[in-house]
Parts: structure tokens; C-alpha cells; sequence
């Protein structure tokens, strides 16, 4: 199994009920795509902390996992993953740092 884990910044604040939207829209897709065992996302987290830290801050968290790399290779190609990407950044400018990896326990 591989997990595709993804933080998503948006670079403004976005109201939470599209933030959920988004989350929504992202998790059909994938599931449409017949290609992921499962997927979990949240939003994140804020402490004051990160008011000191020049890092990117985190709006949600992904997590969606794979039987294997083909299949997350083939996760890429989604049909109407673009669109939904295009959709969003077109409203909501974000960023996406990635990591894809094996089960963490």
C-alpha cells in the first residue's frame, strides 16, 4: 500500500464552508477514479506558534492511499482531476506539498 499524504495552503483564508467544498470535490473525484482504498482529510490545526514561523501555513490535510505505485501513478491521470484543480485555483489560489509514502505504522 502507498499514501499519497497532501498539505494544502491556500494563499488567503478561505471561508470554511468552500475549504469543505473543496475537500468534497477532491475526495469525488479520486473516489470516481476507482483507483484509492480510502481517503481522510482535515482541515488544519492553527496554534500560535506558527505566527513566528515563515513556513507556508497548512489550510487541510489529505491522505489518500493506493494498492500500489502503478496505481498512484495512475491517480495523476484522473479524468476530471484537472478541472477540479483549475476550478479552485481559479478561485482560491493554493499550493500543495506532497509526500508519498509507505504506512507510517
Amino acid at each position: 500500500m502507498i499514501h499519497h499524504t497532501m498539505i494544502v495552503s491556500f494563499t488567503d483564508s478561505i471561508p470554511a464552508a468552500e475549504l469543505d467544498q473543496f475537500l468534497k470535490d477532491i475526495e469525488q473525484v479520486m473516489r470516481d477514479s476507482g483507483q484509492i482504498q480510502t481517503f481522510a482529510a482535515s482541515r488544519h490545526i492553527r496554534v500560535p506558534a506558527e505566527d513566528h514561523s515563515p513556513a507556508p501555513k497548512a489550510s487541510a490535510i489529505v491522505q489518500i492511499s493506493l494498492a500500489d505505485l502503478d496505481a498512484l501513478n495512475d491517480s495523476f491521470a484522473t479524468p476530471g482531476l484537472e478541472d477540479v484543480i483549475k476550478r479552485w485555483q481559479s478561485r482560491h489560489p493554493y499550493k500543495v506539498v506532497w509526500a508519498n509514502h509507505e504506512p507510517l505504522s
